[in-house]
């Protein structure tokens, strides 16, 4: 088995990369970002699901780069609009820039105008694949989060739909919860954690 002393993360986000740094903490591996690498030409995402543009990210950048790398693809999907946005999470409304997540908010908020609460159910959805330095799948997992698409934004602790993700049983969006909070029940959090499971057979303890 693949002992992994580094792991690429397929983003430039400076806060995944920290999330993951935290996860692996105690742990002898090294996280790096694609930054480190100097312009590299994107992966495309193409698939029709969270999983298989994960696994595209994942198994591009592996062979790129030769190492192992982890990503991710999310968004939300939403019953009433037969899972809708899905794939297409971050591009919805077509807007791109500072002003993506309240074009996309806007967006939702007016398809769904009308629909009762008990139709108004989504989820978050969360998909993580890791290849190793040879291009071959060594880990895919997923986290969901549910609840139901509010009527209007509440919070401003959260960005993309968080302000109009409502979950019934905490009272508030996603965008109202304390990020300790938000980070122990959201779908990514979710995920990382079931990759961390599936990961100490192949890391080595500081």
């Amino acid at each position: 088995m693949e002992v992994i002393e580094e792991i690429v993360l397929a983003t430039t986000n400076r806060g995944k990369l920290n999330e993951l740094e935290k996860m692996l903490d105690g742990w002898a591996v090294r996280v790096r970002g694609l930054e480190e690498f100097g312009p590299l030409e994107e992966a495309e995402e193409t698939g029709s699901t969270f999983a298989q543009n994960a696994r595209q990210k994942a198994l591009y950048y592996s062979n790129l780069l030769r190492r192992c790398v982890l990503a991710d693809d999310s968004g939300l999907q939403v019953d009433a609009l037969d899972q809708a946005p899905g794939v297409y999470s971050a591009r919805f409304a077509g807007v791109d820039g500072p002003e993506r997540d309240k074009a996309n908010n806007k967006k939702l908020l007016e398809l769904l105008n009308g629909i009762p609460d008990e139709k108004r159910t989504a989820r978050f959805c969360c998909c993580l694949c890791m290849c190793g330095s040879s291009q071959e799948v060594l880990v895919e997992v997923g986290g969901f989060l549910e609840g139901i698409i509010a009527t209007e934004p509440r919070g401003n602790n959260g960005f993309g739909y968080d302000p109009i993700f409502y979950l019934p049983d905490k009272g508030k969006t996603v965008a109202e919860l304390a990020d300790k909070e938000k980070n122990t029940i959201s779908h990514r959090g979710q995920a990382l954690g079931k990759l961390l499971l599936q990961l100490k057979p192949m890391l080595d303890e500081k």
